[in-house]
């Protein structure tokens, strides 16, 4: 594992981190230690500490190389070592990010290698090489990651070696000895990140091991079929088919590129797409502004409708997109008013016949304004239609069952609805009881029957701040940030 800031690393960096669980680089360990009920189990950074562990780590790595050559092992096949070596430090060199958290690149699979195959002492080599393109200030962090990944390429061999002979089959004993030298590789790893941070004082062991134990049941099945195939390639065939390993190994790296390319173009069209929506939903909510500062009786009216409207597009099982687009509709269904004259929407009594035919018209006056706005001539042919009726009674083209949009249909119930129980000058607010039971009586006349029963299946469970479209999300404000609005009608349910 490594760590990589440009600050100097005994003195509290705050760059962004990132750690090598064998070859895969975890970045931010810090931001979710910060955010996690741990936090006070962390320590204050110690310098002095640090300082000792460095000289301690590097002082064990140097004299276990040590013991090594005393011991009589040795480089058998110097040119493999460095080839691996230098196959090592090219992948760690091009590690490739896989999200604003992982990096990952192959050098795993040199160091796993060469430990399999070659032994303790070409394994520390080839590991501790692959942190040479990181000898760089603060070169503290160069020599504990350094001094770790050697001694992890030696403790990894020795595994290896000892797990030789398991299986009686050659192949088989390669694969358990490649399994288990690859998982002691990554606890090696876990470890010494673990002890590195807990000096530094930015986490503890547990911390760690709640973030890497994913990491290291995901790697060991991905390492041990491949390297121990090149393993039983070199020890049965010819060395020389180690060179395999260049084109599989470089092969992937260039796919994890490729990878890395699609889910940034991913995550900004996903952003793109985020922005627009709530560009859109800005934009709808100014024209509902406006609506309500003329209209004064009926402000809240939209933003009520709007809310309702989509539950009961979620409740009939309708696409996301097809809940946003009511969501939207409803907020818009009655912008065509703006264009009426004051004396009908300020009018504090019923309104004749003729005013009420003019007052029809608001449906098609609403339709005419937002044709003229760009990717909302879907919602434009809603808002024409939110007064249509299923017995073909309605205004202003007289569609009745099917051929009134799906979405038209589901306006009409939250917009009587909420008509129904908001109050006016003329007349009192009907109890949420009392507008349920005429929306079921004009069934298959006025309204859809289906929308209906959906409609009450939703207020059957619902608060009371939720029937009277009193509840904080029902706000024309909140109507601008939907995920903050279906929080907070999560929480006031």
């Amino acid at each position: 594992m490594t760590e990589r800031t440009a600050a100097p690393f005994g003195e509290g960096t705050t760059a962004a981190r990132g750690y090598h669980p064998f070859g895969g680089v975890f970045k931010g360990l810090e931001r979710f230690l910060a955010q996690t009920s741990l936090a006070d189990l962390r320590i204050t950074a110690r310098p002095d500490a640090l300082n000792f562990y460095a000289a301690a780590l590097g002082t064990v790595a140097v004299g276990f190389s040590g013991w090594l050559v005393a011991d009589g092992y040795s480089v058998v096949d110097p040119a493999v070592v460095a080839g691996l070596a230098l196959t090592a430090a090219v992948a760690e060199r091009s590690s490739v990010r896989l999200s604003s958290s992982i990096e990952i690149s192959v050098s795993a699979f040199p160091a796993l290698l060469a430990a399999v195959v070659l032994g303790p002492l070409p394994a520390m080599i080839v590991s501790g090489a692959s942190m040479i393109v990181f000898f760089r200030p603060p070169y503290l962090r160069w020599a504990i990651y350094t001094s770790g990944r050697s001694l992890n390429g030696a403790l990894t061999a020795l595994t290896a070696a000892a797990a030789t002979g398991l299986s009686a089959n050659a192949y088989g004993s390669i694969v358990i000895a490649t399994a288990l030298a690859a998982a002691t590789s990554l606890t090696i790893d876990t470890i010494v990140v673990a002890m590195t941070l807990r000096f530094r004082g930015t986490g503890t062991v547990r911390d760690v091991l709640r973030t890497f134990v994913p990491v290291l049941a995901g790697s060991v099945p991905l390492y041990t079929p491949v390297v121990a195939l090149l393993a039983y390639s070199y020890q049965h065939i010819s060395p020389w088919t180690l060179a395999l390993f260049l084109a599989p190994a470089f092969a992937a790296q260039r796919l994890f590129v490729l990878y890395q390319e699609q889910r940034r173009l991913a995550d900004d069209l996903a952003a793109a797409n985020l922005h627009l929506e709530r560009a859109s939903l800005s934009f709808a909510s100014a024209l509902v502004a406006a609506l309500d500062a003329r209209d004064r009786y009926t402000a809240g009216h939209s933003a009520a409708v709007a809310v309702y409207s989509r539950d009961i597009a979620s409740r009939l099982g309708l696409s996301e997109g097809d809940q946003q687009l009511a969501h939207l509709c409803g907020l818009l269904h009655d912008i065509g008013k703006v264009g009426l004259p004051p004396s009908i929407l300020e009018k504090t009594g019923p309104l004749t016949l003729a005013e009420r035919r003019q007052m029809e018209e608001h449906s098609v006056i609403g339709e005419q304004i937002l044709r003229n706005v760009a990717d909302y001539e879907e919602i434009a042919i809603v808002v024409r239609h939110h007064h249509e009726r299923v017995d073909g009674n309605g205004y202003p083209d007289g569609m009745q069952g099917v051929q009134i949009p799906p979405v038209a249909r589901i306006i009409a119930v939250a917009d009587a609805y909420n008509a129904m129980t908001s109050g006016r000058p003329y007349r009192e607010a009907m109890p949420s009881p009392v507008a349920r039971l005429r929306l079921a009586q004009a069934v298959e006349s006025q309204f859809d029957t289906t929308v209906v029963a959906a409609f009450e299946a939703i207020l059957a469970g619902a608060s009371e701040s939720y029937m009277s479209g009193a509840r904080a999300d029902f706000a024309l404000e909140a109507q601008k940030h939907p995920a903050l609005a279906r929080a907070s009608a999560t929480t006031a349910a």
